[in-house]
């Protein structure tokens, strides 16, 4: 049998010493980090870095910052930490325009708040002032508080519409693109007999419109290449429906024959 070969604890010491040295040098490591790490933590936030130094707020057109600002309860140089942000958000969705808001906190002390708001598709005048109606029919009353404009070049003014018949033209007016959304000075409730939604649009470029609130948003795409087709002599309104055709006011008010009819009694 082949001899083994035997190890003495001399030999064995050396080895033993320098496990146990390495050992307590990563122990020594660990704690020397470990101190640092909550000597660092104590000193951040004690210091100015651990308060929010920046609040930005994005997104917002209608409502001013400083309203949001308020509404969130958020202050510069507060606990950075301390910030909810759920409850951050449901602040500010109190506002009665505010659609969707989302909080983003970025290390060491800055928060951005972007919002959403709802599109204000029209106004209507009332009070010596004009109140914003919102995409889903909202009336915002309360204009004023909230920072309206005295005098409204975004969207249309609209007049004679309550109801009903002002939550369907607001949903038709936010599908509407911008390009044409911006061609309409106002639209008035002009219902008949038969058809209870018809409007009256008048356009920035001095036509009018008569229409249905049905589909507006699909048969006003139709719009510009009609008015680029008309005689700018003439003065009629654009009928728009299945067909949409342009009337002279002249042709307005005639029989089934052609002939003209007033309204003057005989003299």
């Amino acid at each position: 049998m082949a001899k083994q070969k035997v190890v003495t604890i001399e030999d064995r010491i050396p080895k033993l010493k320098q496990r146990r040295k390495q050992k307590a040098n990563r122990r020594l490591i660990m704690y020397i980090t470990f101190f640092f790490l909550l000597l660092s933590g104590i000193l951040y936030f004690q210091s100015p870095l651990s308060k929010i130094g920046t609040i930005t707020i994005t997104g917002n057109q209608n409502i001013t910052s400083e309203q949001i600002l308020k509404l969130s309860k958020l202050e510069v140089g507060t606990s950075f930490w301390k910030v909810g942000s759920d409850e951050v958000i449901q602040n500010i969705r109190k506002h009665p325009e505010i659609k969707e808001v989302t909080i983003q906190k970025k290390f060491p002390n800055q928060i951005t708040i972007n919002v959403n708001e709802l599109k204000r598709v029209g106004y209507i005048s009332g009070n010596r002032t004009f109140y914003p109606i919102l995409e889903d029919g909202k009336i915002i009353e309360n204009a004023q508080k909230y920072g309206s404009k005295a005098i409204p070049v975004d969207a249309p003014i609209l007049v004679d519409w309550d109801g009903k018949a002002l939550t369907l033209l607001a949903k038709e007016l936010n599908k509407i693109q911008p390009s044409i959304s911006k061609l309409i000075s106002e639209i008035h409730h002009t219902p008949t007999e038969y058809d209870p939604l018809q409007m009256t649009l008048y356009m920035n470029d001095g036509y009018e419109v008569r229409a249905t609130v049905r589909n507006l948003s699909k048969n006003l795409i139709a719009y510009p290449t009609i008015v680029s087709e008309l005689d700018p002599s003439l003065k009629g309104y654009i009928e728009l429906d299945v067909v949409p055709t342009f009337i002279p006011y002249e042709y307005e008010n005639t029989n089934e024959e052609g002939e003209m009819v007033t309204n003057e009694g005989e003299g």
